[in-house]
């Protein structure tokens, strides 16, 4: 499970990257359109669907290799996915948060106040990526044993 805390250093990471690379060189950079961070919303919002699709076939034990049932190695791999989005969007977060810190204090220039809408719509779809991912990652947990405490014998065959 990705620790939220790592995330956060990531992002600060992200941040301070961004905000030294667009203090430096915002006259060599185009404008920011304000859908440059939509793509990111599409992410979060196929991932939090796919964590219900997910959970319901966790919670209902409908995993193994049978047909119309969830194959171990699939959950494994969305466990990946959500693994590795939430490490997508915490950068992207702390990039846009980077990139919007600069813009907010940069009040003089009539492009950084064009791109404050782009910068938020990216650090909004940053975040929203990020919870969707570690909610992907919790839907594919195994439910709890329900006895408590294992007896030493192997689990029944799926």
């Amino acid at each position: 499970m990705t620790k939220v805390r790592d995330l956060v250093v990531i992002a600060l990471v992200a941040a301070a990257a961004l905000w030294i690379l667009i203090r430096y060189n915002y006259g060599a950079f185009p404008s920011l359109p304000w859908p440059a961070g939509v793509f990111l919303y599409l992410l979060a919002a196929i991932e939090f669907v796919t964590g219900f699709l997910v959970r319901a076939r966790v919670a209902g034990r409908d995993i193994g290799r049978a047909r119309g049932q969830l194959h171990p190695i699939a959950a494994a791999r969305v466990m990946v996915l959500g693994k590795a989005s939430a490490i997508l969007g915490a950068i992207a977060t702390g990039g846009w948060a980077g990139i919007l810190v600069f813009l907010m204090t940069n009040g003089v220039l009539d492009a950084a106040r064009a791109d404050r809408p782009a910068a938020v719509v990216g650090a909004i779809g940053g975040v929203l990526l990020t919870a969707a991912a570690l909610w992907l990652e919790h839907c594919c947990r195994a439910p709890d044993d329900p006895d408590g405490e294992r007896d030493g014998s192997d689990p029944a065959p799926a």
